[in-house]
């Protein structure tokens, strides 16, 4: 048989319904009852070690419980705004948590709820699994019980650089020959520093700064999350400080692209972490903050950022133990 001869009806072969093809059934899709009944053992994990957070009525976070009496972490940028949030373990609500620390670099915050009794995650030894390896996440919450989401590991853990790069968190004055603060963002490490307007920056890092152009060539390459010495005058007095700096997503609202407002509710801050793994249980933003758990019902992790359409992020658990420990050892517990 001629090639043309063999093209034409392997083309028109192509056209026709495939006799074997088949639809997976709803039920055994990764939201399908058949899949979720198979992870109900983690589910329980779910329901008694992890936290929702609330703001009012509104589910605004989740939070991992890491100690009996009461101490949970969570997101920092999703409960940051909010005064005193709410806080339900299991069926039980308590009332007014008490932000105790937070840690920028992670966008981690250590919440303090009046409770004993409380079961904390285990941890599992390690987060290295392979990519496909199964993992559990919370999903949706009812009155009286979480439902899950169930995905996978699909990439390798990695740092996820800051989106834009790091920032002081101060926007300067126009017009004028010095390097004066006009205002300081409310969330960055300028505040933290106590840099006000007004104040004229004078050196970075020891290098004296002329002109904008100098910042920036100074901080182009630094992490969010590390710091720099600052100096700056304040009427006629001069004094250095420690600023942090922020992921200018932290700071500033990232317009969203074409892509981004076909892809549900992302988190909005969803760069400058250390590491990360990835996964791919597409929740919305107020899943974040929970435990990311194995098929043995142990935290591999903890849900930080749902960054786009196809990718979430948890912070591995060896880092999440440490920030664990660092954070109740700085809230005095």
């Amino acid at each position: 048989m001629s090639a043309d001869k063999f093209f034409i009806p392997a083309f028109f072969a192509l056209l026709l319904p495939c006799a074997g093809q088949q639809n997976l059934d709803s039920a055994f899709r990764t939201t399908g009852t058949a899949v979720v009944a198979a992870f109900e053992p983690q589910r329980k994990v779910l329901q008694t070690s992890s936290a929702v957070i609330l703001d009012g009525r509104k589910e605004i976070a989740y939070g991992v419980v890491i100690s009996a009496e009461g101490h949970i972490l969570t997101k920092a940028s999703e409960v940051l705004d909010v005064a005193a949030p709410a806080v339900t373990v299991d069926q039980t609500k308590y009332g007014s948590a008490k932000i105790l620390m937070v840690d920028p670099t992670w966008d981690v915050a250590l919440l303090k709820v009046e409770a004993t009794g409380l079961v904390p995650v285990v941890y599992a030894r390690t987060s290295e699994v392979g990519q496909g390896t199964w993992v559990v996440a919370n999903g949706a919450t009812t009155r009286t019980g979480r439902r899950l989401m169930a995905g996978i590991v699909s990439a390798k853990t990695r740092e996820i650089p800051a989106s834009g790069g790091a920032a002081l968190g101060v926007v300067l004055k126009e017009k004028t020959k010095l390097l004066e603060i006009d205002s300081v963002n409310e969330k960055s490490g300028a505040k933290e520093a106590g840099l006000q307007s007004g104040d004229v920056i004078l050196s970075i890092e020891g290098r004296p700064m002329k002109k904008i152009e100098d910042m920036a060539e100074v901080l182009k390459d630094r992490k969010a999350g590390t710091t720099v010495k600052l100096t700056y005058r304040r009427q006629e007095a001069e004094a250095t400080v420690d600023v942090r700096l922020a992921a200018k997503g932290e700071l500033f609202a990232e317009e969203p692209d074409r892509n981004d407002q076909m892809s549900g509710e992302f988190s909005p801050r969803r760069s400058g972490f250390p590491r990360i793994l990835q996964h791919d249980i597409l929740g919305s933003r107020a899943i974040q903050g929970g435990p990311l758990l194995d098929l043995d019902g142990r935290c591999v992790g903890m849900n930080i950022a749902r960054a786009n359409r196809a990718e979430s992020f948890a912070i591995p658990v060896e880092d999440l133990k440490e920030i664990a420990a660092r954070l109740m050892k700085q809230s005095g517990n």
